[in-house]
């Protein structure tokens, strides 16, 4: 092995052993280049409007396909993936579930301060080094390049899977000026196999075939994207989530293997999981305020919230006049 090339794996071998100081599951590496075979599919995937009221998603199609054009100069994309499965769950059964990556502090800024670290060591230790950080900020292809990076398949809810442990993981990238050995020498074996546990269980019908989502007819989108009054009804039911929705990963076999997250700040706090299903149709302004501080659910608001909340009641009540 040329001293190069020995000097790139001893500095990615570093990478591995900071991220996972930091509290990072795996890191993979993939060269910056055109993601040729995803553009047919993201152009299809907005044409046909399956992305709803998330404008954000039509914008910078350029530089969502090419690393390149979002942040000159980049050769290679870290891939970090970062453990939050949660197995706490709310006293009261009857009480409205909140996704669990939204238990605790907003990982956005959780973990962008974790890959900053790890961008400030590399330079540190190496020099002048150009990059950027990224955690579901920018127009980041983040499963692609995390399956690129050898770290996982793209499952058929779309989400990206591993076979030691499931899917509940955070995605977060750093993109730099430096050449590192690729981890992901060949696309990774998809182990979903003849399995549709995620498309049957899926009660909206967003997971319209195998491998593709249509974003604007998931409870996430609905309970966090969607603004002003939810469509009544909505196609299928809201299973109880106010918040996102897990249950494409609760269904998922291979999260049979997910391990409880070890970070403190994506703990539920006890009042959180306190809260009754009475407390929540009760909710005043000041205890959302209290609750969720540094939370990601913020994104939808008091407002959106209690919207949410009333939308279970009435779909409560309708299951019970029915005689469901």
């Amino acid at each position: 092995m040329g001293g190069t090339a020995y000097a790139a794996m001893e500095r990615f071998e570093q990478i591995e052993r900071w991220s996972e100081e930091l509290g990072f599951s795996a890191v993979g590496v993939s060269k910056a280049g055109f993601l040729a075979d995803e553009a047919p599919r993201l152009e299809s995937w907005l044409r046909e409007d399956r992305h709803g009221e998330m404008g954000y998603m039509a914008g910078h199609f350029d530089k969502r396909l090419d690393p390149r054009l979002l942040f000159p100069g980049t050769k290679t994309v870290l891939s970090f993936l970062y453990n939050y499965h949660s197995t706490s769950r709310p006293d009261d059964p009857n009480a409205p579930r909140i996704a669990s990556y939204a238990l605790g502090e907003d990982y956005h800024f959780v973990l962008k301060w974790k890959l900053k670290e790890l961008l400030k060591w590399m330079r540190a230790e190496w020099g002048d080094i150009a990059g950027r950080v990224f955690v579901d900020s920018a127009p980041v292809m983040e499963r692609t390049w995390a399956a690129k990076g050898g770290l996982g398949w793209v499952g058929k809810n779309s989400l990206l899977l591993t076979k030691g442990a499931g899917s509940y993981f955070f995605l977060g990238e750093i993109f730099i000026d430096m050449e590192l050995p690729v981890t992901g020498r060949a696309l990774p074996t998809d182990h979903c196999g003849t399995c549709t546990r995620c498309i049957d269980a899926c009660p909206t019908g967003a997971i319209i075939k195998p491998y593709s989502v249509d974003g604007s007819r998931c409870i996430s989108y609905y309970t966090i994207e969607l603004r002003g009054d939810l469509p009544e009804p909505v196609a299928g039911s809201f299973e109880n989530w106010m918040f996102g929705c897990d249950i494409c990963q609760e269904v998922c076999p291979w999260n049979r293997h997910a391990k409880p997250h070890d970070e403190p700040a994506f703990e539920a706090s006890a009042d959180l999981l306190a809260m009754t299903r009475q407390d929540w149709n009760e909710l005043r302004e000041e205890t959302f305020e209290a609750l969720f501080k540094k939370s990601p659910i913020r994104r939808t608001g008091f407002e959106g919230l209690k919207r949410n909340i009333a939308h279970l009641e009435r779909e409560r009540g309708r299951k019970k006049g029915s005689g469901g």
